[in-house]
């Protein structure tokens, strides 16, 4: 079994999979919010990874709140790259033409895949391995091609 090393953030509550056959590990809300029809947004989680190299994370829906509410992950897959270490950021969409969606501190919003490491568990550690990405995310690269 391959073991990942995580923090979280105050608040921040471990990934899980919520059954033994489950497929990837749910991610939970660190703060509420609400979210308008047509709107989207940026939901923290309060997770952060050390994905080994050659590696990465997908954040995807929850398939309940898709069917149920019309909110999805925009990106999804939304990229976790291996050196990335910031939040594991939920980049909801609400897709209701009427309802506002309203989510909890500590709401399952989104599950994260580990495609290439199926037999994975999370290690809370003190402290993530430093990269020269480190927590830059969401558009940090830029979108000019990198020399």
């Amino acid at each position: 079994m391959t073991t990942i090393n995580i923090t979280l953030d105050p608040g921040g509550i471990q990934p899980c999979r919520a059954t033994p056959g489950s497929g990837a590990f749910d991610l939970h809300a660190l703060i509420g919010g609400t979210l308008a029809p047509g709107h989207r947004t940026l939901v923290q989680t309060g997770v952060h990874l050390a994905l080994p190299a050659g590696h990465d994370g997908w954040v995807l829906s929850r398939s309940g709140i898709a069917h149920k509410h019309g909110v999805f992950v925009l990106n999804a897959p939304g990229l976790v790259d291996s050196d990335y270490r910031g939040d594991v950021g939920v980049l909801l969409h609400n897709a209701d033409p009427e309802s506002w969606f309203h989510w909890e501190a500590g709401d399952r919003i989104a599950q994260l895949y580990l495609p290439t490491l199926p037999d994975t568990a999370l290690h809370v550690v003190d402290e993530l391995d430093t990269t020269d990405r480190g927590d830059q995310g969401f558009g940090s690269t830029g979108v000019k091609a990198v020399a």
